[in-house]
């Protein structure tokens, strides 16, 4: 595949993976994982607890959380390199950062309810049965969480890409 054949596959993927399944994080690591390989089903697995910005609470988003993994995975430090002499976390930072500011540039934040609040008009408490509901009825799933995740994938990957890491 192509260039552009990827980023749209990865993205499709990890919009329609949330509409299936929601959790957010998992959705963008499973659409890498899909698409690239090189993901571990222990990598897919960690991301679980991250959905909703991280156990439901509305903080950073999981998408965003699931990109960083996908980063990380791919330029991160092994655990026999812990002491890290090449400072390879730091170019993981860096990449790390600007997926970031993808996100502030795009949404103005990355803390999950002050996206819902941009894309929804609103926060939702996802602990709460009512709300979770009324989650569902404003497109939660339908289409507005699954963009969030769709973008995170496919930019997760064009920073890959731009970095010579795939």
């Amino acid at each position: 595949m192509q260039r552009q054949e990827i980023l749209e596959e990865v993205e499709k993927l990890a919009y329609k993976y949330e509409q299936l399944y929601g959790g957010c994080s998992q959705c963008v690591v499973g659409a890498v994982k899909e698409v690239l390989g090189g993901i571990s089903d222990d990598v897919f697995k960690s991301a679980t607890g991250l959905a909703g910005g991280v156990g439901l609470t509305g903080n950073t988003c999981g998408a965003l959380t699931g990109g960083v993994m996908v980063l990380s995975v791919f330029l991160g430090r092994d655990y026999d390199n812990f002491a890290d002499p090449e400072r390879i976390r730091f170019e993981t930072f860096r990449l790390a950062k600007e997926l970031v500011e993808r996100y502030e540039k795009e949404y103005g934040t990355v803390v999950c309810d002050e996206i819902k609040e941009k894309i929804m008009g609103r926060t939702y408490d996802l602990w709460d049965e009512k709300e979770y509901q009324e989650f569902l009825a404003a497109g939660g799933h339908d289409d507005k969480c699954p963009s969030v995740c769709g973008k995170a994938a496919r930019w997760a990957v064009e920073i890959l890409m731009d970095a010579h890491l795939i």
